[in-house]
C-alpha cells in the first residue's frame, strides 16, 4: 500500500494526497459515504480521502481539513480531563460524587463514585437511555435544543429521576453520567468545560480545527450534519441536537486532529504514564472481548489490548475511531450523515491488518 510522510501540517500545507485503494473507493461509492477518512503508522499516511459535502446548497465539498462533529467519540476527553484533576491531586477515582459537587441529587446513590461515573456502573438515570428510547431527537419535544448550551442545562432531563441500577452492579451506557463528569471538571478547575478541554487537551496536542461549536454559529470548514429520508429528500440536524456539544458528546474535530490526539495520548504529553494506564485498564466487561476503560473501549487477546475504540452516533453524525498500540496504527472515519463511519472503518482495518469485517 502507498505510503507518504506526515509531519503533523494541514492537508493542503503538507501536500498530503487522496490514498485509496479501488476497494475502498468501490465501498465508499456503494454506501454513499459523507465525509473523511484517515489512517496512519506513525509517520506514514495509509489511507486518506474524503467524500461527499460539508455544505450540500451551496456544494462544498468534504477535504481532509473539515470539522466534524463526533458525538459520544469525545467522552474521552472527558475522562482525560478527569484523569488531569486526578494527577492534580484535586480529587480521586474513588471520590464520592456527593464530595465533588455542590449540587444535591436527591435521588443518587451516596456511594457513587468518579470510578463509577467513568466506567458506566454508577447506575443513575439518563438523558437518553438507548434501551428504552429510539429518537434523540423527541428529547426536544418539551425541552428546546437552543437551550442546552451548558452542561447543566441537561440537569433537568435527569438528575431527579430515580437510580436505574444498583451501583457498580451493571455497565448500562449512560451519558448523563459523563454530563456530571463535567460538571465536576467545572467546579474543580473554575473553567467552563468546553474551555477546559480546549486550553488543557486540544491545545496541548496540537488540535488546532478542534473545538465545542455552537450550532448557530459555526467557523468556517465545519460539516453540517445531514438527516436523509427515504424519499430522498433531506434536512440538516440543526433542530436534532443541543446547540452546544459538552462532557458526553458534540465536539468538532478534523480526521488529522484526531490523529494527533491519539499520538498525544499514547505519548503521555496529556497525562503521565501512570494515569495513562489507568485510563486505558479494561474496568469494566461489556460483551464477548469488548471491555471498558475510562471513556473508552478496547477489543482484548491474549497478549493484551489489541485496539482502543471510540464511536460516535447522533442524527446526521456518525464516527469511528481505532487505534493499534503495538503497530502505533490510528484510524479516524468522520461522517456527516447518520451512517457509513462503521463500514468504511471496517474495510480499512481489513486491508490494513487483514481482518474480517465486523
Amino acid at each position: 500500500m502507498e505510503t507518504i510522510p506526515f509531519h503533523g501540517q494541514r492537508a493542503e500545507e503538507n501536500g498530503m494526497k487522496e490514498i485509496i485503494t479501488e476497494t475502498m473507493r468501490s465501498l465508499k461509492e456503494s454506501i454513499g459515504f459523507s465525509g473523511t477518512a484517515l489512517a496512519r503508522n506513525k509517520d506514514e499516511i495509509l489511507v486518506n480521502f474524503s467524500s461527499g459535502y460539508a455544505n450540500r446548497s451551496e456544494g462544498i465539498r468534504n477535504r481532509a481539513d473539515t470539522r466534524f462533529g463526533i458525538a459520544s467519540g469525545c467522552k474521552l476527553f472527558t475522562a482525560v480531563a478527569i484523569c488531569q484533576l486526578v494527577e492534580k491531586g484535586q480529587l480521586s477515582y474513588d471520590s464520592r460524587l456527593q464530595d465533588c459537587l455542590p449540587l444535591e441529587f436527591k435521588n443518587f446513590d451516596r456511594e457513587i463514585t468518579i470510578h463509577h461515573l467513568l466506567t458506566h456502573t454508577s447506575g443513575i438515570p439518563d438523558y437518553f437511555d438507548e434501551e428504552t428510547m429510539d429518537n434523540f431527537e423527541d428529547l426536544w419535544t418539551h425541552y428546546p435544543m437552543y437551550r442546552v448550551r451548558r452542561p447543566q442545562d441537561f440537569l433537568p432531563l435527569f438528575a431527579d429521576k430515580k437510580m436505574k441500577h444498583e451501583v457498580g452492579r451493571v455497565f448500562h451506557y449512560n451519558n448523563g453520567g459523563y454530563i456530571v463528569l463535567g460538571l465536576v471538571v467545572e467546579h474543580l478547575s473554575g473553567l467552563a468545560f468546553s474551555d477546559y478541554v480546549e486550553k488543557f487537551i486540544f491545545a496541548r496536542a496540537g488540535m488546532m480545527d478542534s473545538g465545542y461549536f455552537e450550532a448557530d454559529g459555526l467557523p468556517e470548514r465545519t460539516a453540517a450534519g445531514y438527516i436523509d429520508h427515504e424519499d430522498g429528500s433531506w434536512k440538516t440536524n440543526v433542530f436534532s441536537l443541543p446547540a452546544k456539544g459538552g462532557p458526553d458528546g458534540g465536539a468538532y474535530v478534523t480526521a488529522p486532529d484526531m490523529t494527533r490526539f491519539w499520538e498525544s495520548l499514547m505519548n503521555f504529553e496529556l497525562i503521565n504514564e501512570e494515569t495513562t494506564a489507568a485510563l486505558l485498564q479494561p474496568h469494566v466487561h461489556i460483551t464477548n472481548d469488548i471491555y471498558y476503560g475510562y471513556g473508552l473501549r478496547m477489543k482484548l487477546r491474549q497478549q493484551g489490548v489489541e485496539k482502543y475504540i471510540l464511536m460516535g452516533y447522533d442524527p446526521g453524525v456518525n464516527f469511528r475511531s481505532v487505534y493499534y498500540p503495538e503497530e502505533a496504527r490510528s484510524i479516524v472515519v468522520c461522517s456527516n450523515k447518520s451512517g457509513g463511519a462503521f463500514e468504511i472503518i471496517s474495510g480499512i482495518e481489513q486491508e490494513c491488518t487483514g481482518q474480517k469485517r465486523g
